[in-house]
């Protein structure tokens, strides 16, 4: 076989991989709910375009073109956070291939082709579109607003590589976060250092040179987008053949005994597992270490700042501090245990103690946001009632609704392996619906409790609920563990297919 045949191939194969799934045709229900999701961000990229059209057309200091790249860094910005929701890497694509009769290069390079020529890309057309008919097209005639929209779009394939190459790194070590940080500061240096106006003006330049057709500037965006492409086909090879190989010698560590959970009994030696797994498996570690480096972030920024400040943000942000840890680790509760759930099924009751100490663990992480957040009181922002009102609610209804999804998940998330575990590569769509209703219910349920009462009330409520559902977990926990049961067959035979 040739290159072109290999691409075409694992082309195909790309295309039947949903139903090849063992979870295919699963949560229906929530991929209808994220169809409608991404409906609703089309035609809200829509709309922003609109606004965007009309305040360029009735500016003085800026072409329409010039306005479109003078936000084009807060674009960039947004795609590669959202990138994170939706796009795999390639590497966690090609370890079926591994083994076949085929150059390893041309597979690597053919999942990364694929993910340039991906359909997502495309979707900021829904914002670059109707933004140049309305302020470009009749500006500077159809051969600028066709070079316009090429440039705009040329900008979110090499963002793709960017994210791929950043997902690739981050994956095997976090601190890589460190890069893309640091790249994006460098990008706001002309806010950083002079203002905002200065800050618009330095890129609203870029403008004139892609939609008037400067050879030089096409050419350097060319030789971005090929070297980050030669990077990532250099880099994620590297990752896929250390993973694959099992590279690097492994040191013996001393065994931690936890004896002070032995006071708990069954539920310590389950607490002491949880413990154990953070400590010793690279992907709970990760997402453990990630729930708090954001946790911690996005505390101090709202204790320190004044950018929510307003009467929605500070809602939804004090919500979202302390649902943080819950939506990125326990959302995928028995997604982890799903590797060795065989073990766990031996002695009756297993799970339901299994679900009480990782419940009784959450809720003992609720003290770190609780304790960054005291600060805001001193200052004012939020009182101590918010404070503890919202902790017990997420602790009650939000963990109670989190932990639902130890009935619904049935694929078995690697325990260290990562960047080619075919347990990766599927999307539990029912987890982002849920994740979306942990965070925004409880703002509605807050904005329509304000609307009929005080806040003093508001939060009074708020407290006396959370603490029903605290007092009562054994009721609940137990209820989804027989859920569990009954489904156990179903779940254990998808968490065998995908490990």
């Amino acid at each position: 076989m040739n290159r072109f045949q290999i691409y075409r191939a694992l082309y195909n194969h790309d295309k039947l991989k949903n139903r090849r799934s063992p979870i295919f045709g699963q949560n229906m229900v929530a991929k209808v709910f994220v169809g409608i999701g991404t409906a609703t961000t089309i035609l809200y990229l829509v709309f922003l375009a609109i606004i965007l059209a009309l305040a360029a057309n009735s500016s003085s200091w800026l072409e329409g073109y010039e306005l479109m790249f003078s936000v084009l860094p807060f674009v960039l910005v947004a795609d590669f956070l959202f990138r994170f929701i939706a796009q795999q890497t390639p590497m966690q694509l090609v370890h079926p291939y591994m083994l076949f009769p085929m150059p390893k290069s041309a597979c690597i390079e053919s999942f990364v082709i694929f993910s340039i020529l991906s359909w997502g890309n495309l979707t900021w057309l829904a914002l670059f579109l109707p933004y140049a008919i309305m302020s470009v097209l009749f500006q500077t005639g159809v051969l600028c607003t066709l070079s316009f929209l090429i440039a705009l779009q040329l900008f979110i394939v090499l963002n793709s590589l960017w994210y791929m190459l950043c997902r690739t790194l981050i994956i095997s070590k976090i601190w890589w976060w460190i890069l893309p940080i640091t790249v994006y500061a460098i990008i706001a240096l002309p806010w950083i250092l002079k203002d905002v106006e200065h800050f618009f003006e330095f890129y609203a330049r870029f403008g004139d040179w892609f939609t008037h057709g400067n050879v030089l500037a096409y050419l350097a965006l060319f030789a971005a987008i090929a070297l980050l492409f030669y990077i990532n086909l250099k880099v994620q090879g590297h990752y896929i053949y250390k993973e694959v190989t099992d590279q690097g010698t492994k040191k013996m560590k001393s065994v931690t005994t936890f004896n002070f959970l032995n006071r708990f009994g069954e539920t310590g030696e389950y607490l002491k597992l949880e413990v154990k797994s953070i400590m010793r498996n690279k992907n709970v570690r990760n997402s453990f270490i990630m729930g708090t480096l954001l946790t911690c972030m996005l505390s101090l920024l709202i204790a320190y700042t004044d950018l929510y400040s307003d009467s929605f943000s500070t809602k939804f942000w004090l919500v979202y501090v302390f649902v943080l840890y819950g939506a990125i680790t326990l959302i995928k509760v028995m997604s982890y245990e799903g590797n060795y759930l065989d073990g766990l099924m031996v002695y009756k009751e297993n799970i339901l103690v299994l679900l009480r100490a990782k419940y009784f663990f959450y809720i003992f992480l609720l003290a770190l946001p609780m304790l960054l957040m005291l600060p805001t009181v001193f200052m004012g922002k939020y009182s101590l009632l918010n404070l503890i009102s919202v902790a017990t609610f997420t602790a009650g209804p939000v963990f109670c609704l989190l932990m639902q999804m130890a009935v619904y998940n049935k694929q078995a998330t690697p325990l260290n392996t990562k960047m080619v575990s075919r347990g990766s590569v599927e999307t539990n769509w029912m987890q982002v619906v849920f994740e979306l209703v942990a965070m925004f219910v409880p703002v509605v349920i807050i904005s329509i409790l304000m609307a009929l009462f005080s806040e003093t009330v508001t939060y009074i409520i708020l407290l006396v609920i959370g603490l029903v559902f605290v007092v009562f977990h054994e009721y609940w926990l137990r209820h989804i563990y027989k859920r569990f049961m009954k489904r156990r067959y179903i779940n254990m035979d998808s968490f065998r297919a995908c490990r």
